[in-house]
Order: structure tokens, then C-alpha cells, then sequence
């Protein structure tokens, strides 16, 4: 491709109405972030003043004061004069602990573990003050309720604050363009997870590459932009503020001239991928080994704090699960034997963590012979055998009993999973539960659903469940277990409801 060709192809990407949009948000990025972490400190201030006023009154004004001892100063001017010292004091804090860092803030639970870290260091600072000064003297109630607020009170704005940069960057506002460097198909991989949602930040404006010509599309509306030895002219002129390099897509030699080029840049950073994009889903750890980087390989998806969390989801809703439903179950299992006798437990062999099998329990639904009757029907129905090696599901499954047909459609045959929740081998979200069989559909992402459990419900089954082909359904479960958190947990679960109600693509 000749020069005059690229350069109009470049042209064109620059002066594209969406790169035109890009360029009014991103020439001050940086000047918007700081007035967002000016903004972020200044609520910090709000919160700490509000949960020390409100612990004060607690304390000692509202009728709750009885509740407590006669123990520490009541004057209000001593308590304004230590909030004044202790509100810095718990924001230099802040600082120490990262809350105002741009690769800590709007992702993840680290920033709301930093909060606790911080205000429970602030807190410790007091009791500290207090056994070296034995002259301050604080009432205890007040400074456990205060700390107790301050850290909820941030939590919430950090978690309304976060939502509030989530729209905007949906909106345009806040994003980084972005390069990835690498066209290969580890680069379109992560251009691919990085594009499917904004709240990332991250918007890329193209590829470069020394082995594509500049021009080519690799993306709908992504081209190459040029080889890697032209980096700094384009990231010039398109302002980039990020280099991602997919370290597979280069060679290592190239690699290493660009991160000489743009390691003392204050404008842009880079990211270096794995290389190993397709199995990393676990998460790592750095680690010096005889002065040489290492990077290790987590076991699991989940760590830390994620773990007790999604422990408590599990547990408590699995119990509760079981103990309200256990009437139902009893009317299922007496009209099953009535109406088709047989087992009413089916255990169906599935894959969890680590590659293991187990038996996922659910109410049968199939007659009892269901493998022969399926064997025969894709035998003489081409149709048939179609629509199964699709979706692995069929709309009109011979195999299905009358009251099964119901069960299905409420999802009710899937309740008896809580046992298998409760046993640890499932979640109450997560990825769908498949066979060893079906491993193999997954093909270079099969290693990743060994790194969670699957779960009774999931992004499957608020999306479109069975109406949804099967690559659908691979997408939507890797794109669940790279982004997990928490609150994508809770929100599943909050849309489950409705999706179970309509009964949509259930059969």
C-alpha cells in the first residue's frame, strides 16, 4: 500500500465523527481526572466531617446518650477542634492508601479495602494519641461510631461516584485512547474485551503493527495505523495516552525499543499483556526470583475478599433457598412419583473448579430411557440433529415428561443445585455448568471455566438461556469470568427474577 493511500486512510479515522468526539474529551483528560480527584477529596471531607457530627450526636445529644457511660469530654468546641486536626490527618491517610490513585479508583473492591484500610489506620492513630497523652481523653462510643460511618459513608459515595464516571465514559467522557500494539490474535482478543464495555476507560483508536500494512481493518472500524517504529509520530498525532502491547504480536526486540521510547513519558503509559491472554484468567503475582520477575499463576479466579464474599452469597442464600422451597420440593417429588415414576433426582456429570467432576443435582425432567430416545430421533431428523448441534438443547424434545415441560419452563428443576452449593461444588452465579464432553466446544477458552465454579444462574440466563447459540453462551461466560465482581453478582441475581417470571427462552 503506498503512502499517499495510508496517509488518507489515516485522515480519514482522524476526522471520523467518533474520533472527533474522542479528541474533545481526550486533549484534557488528565485536567478532568485531577478535578475529579480534587472532587473525590473534597466528598471525603464531607463524609469524615458528617460521620464525626452525626457520632457526636449519637453520643451525647440524641436520646441514645443514656445508653452510654458519663466517660469523655462533652464539649463541642474540644470535639470541633479534634475534627479539625483528625479530618487531614484521615485524608493524608487517604493518600498513603491509594484513594486517589487513577489505577486504584472506579474498579474492583480494592478502593472500598482501602477506605477500611485508611479509616481503620485513622482510627488507630486516635487510641495511639490517646495512650501517649493521657491528658486525651475521648469518649470510646464516639470514636467507634465515627469510624464506623466514616467508612460507610465513603463506601457510598465511592460506590454513587464510580456510577456517576461509569455514565459518562458510556457517554464519551473520560475514556484514554488507546493503541493496542499487536495485531495478532491475542491483540484482537483483548481489543475485543476491552471494547465491550466502557466503564473500562479505555477507548481504542487503532492498532500498530510491523507485520500489517497501515489501512487494513482488523476490526469493524479499527485499522492498523502503522508499524511500531512510527509510534511516537502517531501517538502525536491521534493523542494517544496508553499503549497496550499484546506481547505475543511483537517481537521482543521491538518491544523493548518501544518501552525505551515511552518509558520516561509522562503522557503515555503502556501495559504489556501476558501473552498469555486465552488461560490468564485467575489473575497473577509478580514476584522477584533471584532478582528475576516472575510472574506466578493464581489457582482460582478468586481471591481475598471476593472469596468471603461470594462464600456468604452462597451459603446463607443456599440455607435460606432450602428452607423455603423445602414445601415445594415435597409437592414436586409426590406428584413426580404420581404422574411419572422413576427417579426424581437427576444427577447430571459436569465439570467445576480445577477440572473436576460432580454430580449436579436437578428434578427430572426426561423419561427415564432419554439417551436412546435422543439417539433415535437425531438419527432420522436432520432438522433435528441441526438445531442440537447448535444450541446442544431442542425446542421440541421428545424426551421431555408433561410436568417436566413446567418444571423446566419456571426453572424449578434447577432448585436442587443449592445442595450442590451447599456441598461447594457450585455457586449461586456464576458460569454454566457443562460436561467434560462439552469442554471441547470451548475450545481455547476451556481451561478458563476450571477456574469458578458454575452457577445456578448467570449472565446465560438473564440474556436469553436457551434461545442463545452456543458461542453465544461461550462468550458470556468468559465474558463473566474476566469481569467478575461482586456487584455483577448481585445484579444477576436481582435480573434472574424477572427472567425466571417471563419465562424467556426457557424450554
Amino acid at each position: 500500500m503506498n503512502t499517499g493511500v495510508v496517509e488518507n486512510n489515516l485522515k480519514f479515522v482522524e476526522h471520523s465523527p467518533k474520533s472527533l468526539v474522542n479528541n474533545l474529551f481526550r486533549r484534557n483528560i488528565h485536567t478532568k481526572f485531577r478535578v475529579v480527584q480534587v472532587a473525590l477529596l473534597l466528598l471525603d471531607v464531607v463524609a469524615l466531617i458528617i460521620a464525626f457530627e452525626v457520632a457526636f450526636n449519637i453520643r451525647f445529644i440524641a436520646p441514645t446518650t443514656s445508653f452510654f457511660d458519663a466517660t469523655g469530654f462533652k464539649d463541642p468546641n474540644f470535639y470541633l477542634q479534634f475534627m479539625l486536626i483528625l479530618v487531614p490527618v484521615w485524608i493524608a491517610l487517604f493518600f498513603v492508601f491509594r484513594l486517589y490513585d487513577p489505577t486504584i479508583l472506579f474498579g474492583g473492591l480494592r478502593e472500598y479495602a482501602n477506605i477500611f484500610n485508611g479509616c481503620t489506620s485513622g482510627f488507630m492513630l486516635v487510641i495511639i494519641a490517646g495512650y501517649l497523652d493521657p491528658s486525651l481523653v475521648l469518649a470510646r462510643a464516639w470514636l467507634i461510631i465515627a469510624w464506623g460511618l466514616a467508612i460507610l459513608l465513603m463506601m457510598i459515595e465511592r460506590f454513587t461516584f464510580r456510577r456517576l464516571i461509569y455514565w459518562l465514559r458510556s457517554r464519551g467522557h473520560f475514556m484514554s485512547p488507546t493503541y493496542i500494539v499487536g495485531a495478532n490474535p491475542e491483540g484482537v482478543a483483548i481489543a475485543e474485551q476491552l471494547m465491550s464495555s466502557s466503564a473500562t476507560g479505555v477507548n481504542i483508536i487503532g492498532f500498530l503493527d510491523d507485520t500489517i500494512n497501515p489501512g487494513e481493518e482488523v476490526l469493524p472500524g479499527l485499522v492498523v495505523h502503522g508499524p511500531t517504529n512510527r509510534a511516537e509520530t502517531l501517538v502525536q498525532r491521534f493523542g494517544i495516552e496508553r499503549l497496550i502491547v499484546a506481547t505475543s504480536g511483537i517481537h521482543r526486540e521491538n518491544m523493548v525499543d518501544l518501552f525505551r521510547r515511552f518509558v520516561n513519558s509522562t503522557d503515555v503509559t503502556m501495559w504489556l499483556s501476558s501473552g498469555m491472554y486465552e488461560i490468564l484468567t485467575t489473575g497473577v503475582q509478580i514476584q522477584d526470583v533471584g532478582s528475576v520477575p516472575m510472574v506466578s499463576v493464581n489457582r482460582v479466579r478468586l481471591t481475598g475478599i471476593n472469596i468471603v464474599l461470594k462464600a456468604l452469597i452462597d451459603y446463607l442464600g443456599a440455607i435460606a433457598g432450602l428452607v423455603a422451597l423445602s414445601p415445594l420440593f415435597l409437592f414436586i417429588a409426590i406428584v413426580m412419583k404420581i404422574t411419572d415414576p422413576g427417579p426424581i433426582v437427576y444427577r447430571r456429570r459436569v465439570v467445576g473448579v480445577g477440572g473436576k467432576e460432580f454430580d449436579a443435582f436437578k428434578f427430572r425432567t426426561m423419561v427415564v430411557n432419554s439417551q436412546e430416545v435422543l439417539d433415535d430421533l437425531l438419527a432420522r431428523d436432520p432438522k433435528a440433529r441441526e438445531e442440537y448441534d447448535k444450541y446442544y438443547k431442542l425446542k421440541d424434545d421428545p424426551r421431555i415428561t408433561k410436568i417436566g415441560a413446567f418444571l423446566r419452563k419456571t426453572s424449578i428443576d434447577e432448585l436442587p443445585q443449592l445442595i450442590n452449593v451447599l456441598r461447594g461444588e457450585m455457586s449461586i452465579v456464576g458460569p454454566r455448568m457443562i460436561t467434560m464432553e462439552e469442554v471441547e466446544k470451548y475450545g481455547k477458552w476451556g481451561l478458563n471455566l476450571h477456574t469458578v465454579k458454575p452457577g445456578i444462574t448467570g449472565l446465560w440466563q438473564i440474556t436469553g438461556r436457551s434461545e442463545l447459540t452456543y458461542e453465544e453462551r461461550v462468550r458470556l461466560d468468559m465474558n463473566y469470568i474476566r469481569n467478575y465482581s461482586i456487584w455483577i453478582d448481585l445484579q444477576i441475581v436481582v435480573q434472574t427474577i424477572p427472567a425466571v417470571l417471563m419465562s424467556r427462552g426457557a424450554y
